[in-house]
Parts: C-alpha cells; structure tokens; sequence
C-alpha cells in the first residue's frame, strides 16, 4: 500500500487551522506542476496589484512585494543554478549521460555536442529549449528532460541531509524523502530558508503544504533549505488528537493525489 498520499492528507490536515487564519492567498494554480511564463507573469502582475491596493494590510503587502522579487528573478535569469541537475533521454543517443550537471554559466556540456547554456530558461521550457539547441545537429530530436534541484532538509526528519529532486516534487513529499517528520516534529513551524535569511514567510509555507504546491510553483532553487523544528509530543500525538475537521478519507485521497 502506497501511503504517501494519505500522508500528505494528514500532512494538510494539520496545517489546516493556521493556514485559514492567512489573510489573502496570492498564489497562481497555474497550467501544471511546474509555471510557464505566462503563469509567472500573471503572478507578478497579482503581486504588483496587491502592493499598490489599499485593501490589502502591509503584512500581505511585504507578502505580495518578496514574491514580486522573487518572480522578476526567474523571469530574468530563469531557474537553473549550479548544484542543479538534469534527468534526460534523448532517442536513438544511446552514448548521452541519462543524467547531466548544471555547470556555472549556466550551462550543460554533452558528449558530442558540447556546451547549452540555460541562463534565462525555466524549468517549464527545458525540453523545448534543448530540443531547439539539439536541433542543430540532430533531425527531429525527441527529448525527455526532467529538472532537478539539489535542497537541504535539515531538523526533525528521519534522515537529514542534501537531496537532489525533481523540481516539480510537493513541499511535502520533500520530507517524505528525507525519512519523513519524526515524531517530535513541529509541522506548523517548518521554515523555507535561502541561505542565512527565511526564504517563505510562514503563512506561505502552511499554505503551501495545505494547497499542495510543488518547490517550482514556490521558486526554490538549488542550495535552499527545508528546516523542521521539535515540537514536545510530536506529529503522532497531533494526528490522535485532530478533531477541528471531519473529511472522509475517500475525499482526502481524491484531493491530494489530484
């Protein structure tokens, strides 16, 4: 039996209550796990009409205004970063790595073809920009190409340390892959840190476990760190004691696995 699903039911199902008291949420489903351009521009302009709106208090606004920096990044100098990696396949090139290094630039370097810069490319646009760069030497190139992040998960989890993940991977599963949280773990206080600074504010971070969304549909990149606090008696005792909601757990499963 598969349990990471109704995992990240318990998962949502515990970060429920604070996640509601979030003033506004100003995250873009978007047209997949991971944003298109056009998703992160309709982002932006969400976040740029949030901080001139006198509606919205200043903690939304600074909410709305990290996000705004956050999104103009990506747009301008795409995702990839060194300490990336790329899963990828490409037919009838038997003497490819199946798995390539993100190098400074960035850039990648392929037998035979040499080097593909990536500045300016989102995850979202890999395969179709290597199929253009491949496309120069190849007929018709059909290319599988999977993005991966390298993230530390440090705190309470079964196996702390640096993984390297698909970039379109749920917040929560994250953890799973680090061991999952132990049972001391304070899942309301997890912390999405970009070197010494919080990267995610905290509404955000529940919000996010709560609404599934994935490291990309978060703009993480390589090097930033999932870090889970201790809280005495634990997710264990927390999941016994849940009694704010009633859902059946047929709907739980529908929802996240969706």
């Amino acid at each position: 039996m598969n349990i990471r699903p109704l995992f990240c039911a318990v998962l949502a199902l515990l970060v429920l209550a604070s996640a509601a008291d979030a003033q506004i949420s100003l995250q873009v489903r978007g047209s997949g796990a991971q944003f298109s351009r056009a998703d992160l521009t309709e982002l932006l302009a969400r976040y740029e009409e949030a901080i001139q709106s006198p509606a919205y208090s200043s903690q939304v606004k600074e909410t709305a205004r990290l996000g705004a920096e956050r999104i103009r990044e990506r747009l301008q100098r795409g995702d990839f970063r060194l300490g990336d990696r790329i899963a990828l396949t490409v037919r009838n090139e038997p003497n490819l790595p199946d798995t390539v290094a993100v190098q400074s630039g960035p850039l990648i370097t392929l037998p035979l073809f040499g080097e593909i810069p990536l500045d300016g490319v989102l995850r979202s646009e890999l395969e179709a920009h290597l199929t253009r760069e491949l496309g120069q030497y190849i007929n018709n190139p059909v290319v599988e190409a999977t993005a991966l992040t390298r993230l530390s998960v440090q705190g309470a989890v079964g196996s702390p340390g640096f993984y390297v993940v698909p970039a379109d991977m749920l917040l929560s599963e994250a953890l799973m892959v680090a061991g999952g949280p132990a049972p001391t773990a304070d899942l309301q206080s997890l912390e999405v840190r970009r070197g010494n600074e919080e990267f995610l504010q905290e509404d955000e971070v529940q919000a996010a476990l709560v609404e599934g969304l994935t490291l990309d549909q978060l703009s993480l990149q390589a090097g930033d760190a999932l870090v889970l606090p201790q809280e005495e008696g634990g997710v264990w005792e927390r999941i016994r004691n849940v009694s704010f909601v009633v859902v059946p757990l047929v709907t739980l499963i529908t929802v996240f696995t969706r």
